[in-house]
């Protein structure tokens, strides 16, 4: 009886730890539960944060674009447009100029892109593979180039003797192949297109030209995406290399056309007005216009990056997983 007696009390006393045990853990997974829900409010107060941040100012230039400037001058706009007021786009669309800038620099860019993807793609997928002879003194040479640079007064005399002056060449050939376009894609063809997958497309009769369109293209939509709008957005904001090497007002990009209409505004309204009137209408428009430039340069980009954002994102988190 005693030893049915001890074995009852045992079974119990397992019983209660069970219990007790079990309610531990239970509190540590609601603890757990607790926490989660805190980090995930405040992760979302941070990504609040940081898209007002940035998405304000550019909502604050549309708006102040198509405001009264003495409203947006004394701080009433804040979120609306105030006395709506289309002055500015009028008096930016009425210049001849700004159409062909755009042309211009639609042209450059397409045209860029196309040339840096053709230079930096075979390049990146020759540096990716392991059977390429001396592939690491080649990689350490472009890395280098990031470090260093000719400088602008041989860069320009390179730029005359190759006869690229005032031509378009000028602005879209410097910098045609960048360093970081192509270690970036030597880290992307390296991932997606293993020595495995050559291995065994040579091993049915296909060569290196073969594999680097019939294979590997096919997978580079991510890669492709990212380097054509890191480029295309450096080529349509393009306004140093105009403004050196080209002279004819015909091949203007539209960042110089842009420019050179700022400066005209700002120069008509800080001169000697024939009255206050015109004075003030002078610096009124200015103003307007000012905003509006920032409007037309940058719409393209806002229209084009949300086809691209999907492969975008893809491409900006090249490296980052390894399985």
């Amino acid at each position: 009886m005693t030893m049915v007696h001890n074995n009852g009390a045992s079974r119990s006393d397992v019983a209660d730890g069970h219990r007790i045990g079990g309610s531990a853990d239970t509190q540590r997974v609601s603890v757990r539960a607790r926490d989660d829900v805190w980090f995930d409010r405040l992760n979302v107060v941070l990504v609040i944060a940081v898209v007002i941040a940035i998405g304000y100012p550019l909502w604050f230039v549309l708006i102040a674009s198509v405001s009264d400037p003495n409203a947006v001058e004394s701080g009433k706009v804040w979120l609306w447009p105030v006395d709506l007021k289309f002055d500015g786009y009028k008096r930016v669309f009425a210049h001849k100029a700004i159409w062909t800038g755009y042309r211009n620099t639609a042209i450059y860019t397409v045209v860029g892109v196309a040339i840096h993807l053709a230079i930096v793609l075979p390049c990146s997928y020759a540096l990716s593979r392991s059977t390429m002879a001396g592939r690491t003194a080649v990689t350490w040479y472009i890395l280098f180039t990031m470090l260093f640079s000719g400088g602008i007064i041989p860069t320009y005399l390179v730029v005359k003797q190759l006869g690229m002056l005032d031509t378009m060449w000028a602005v879209v050939v410097p910098g045609a192949a960048g360093a970081w376009s192509i270690l970036v894609g030597r880290a992307f063809f390296t991932q997606t297109v293993p020595m495995e997958i050559a291995e065994a497309a040579k091993m049915d009769g296909a060569g290196d030209v073969q594999i680097f369109f019939r294979i590997a293209l096919p997978l580079s939509a991510p890669i492709i995406a990212t380097l054509a709008l890191f480029h295309g957005v450096g080529l349509w904001n393009e306004y140093f290399k105009a403004l050196i090497y080209l002279t004819d007002r015909d091949k203007y990009t539209l960042q110089l056309v842009l420019r050179e209409l700022l400066v005209v505004a700002q120069d008509a309204s800080q001169g000697e007005a024939a009255s206050d009137t015109s004075f003030i209408e002078q610096q009124r428009l200015a103003a307007l216009i000012k905003y509006a430039v920032m409007i037309v340069a940058s719409a393209p980009l806002l229209i084009v990056y949300p086809f691209l954002q999907r492969y975008f994102t893809q491409g900006v988190l090249i490296g980052s997983v390894r399985g």
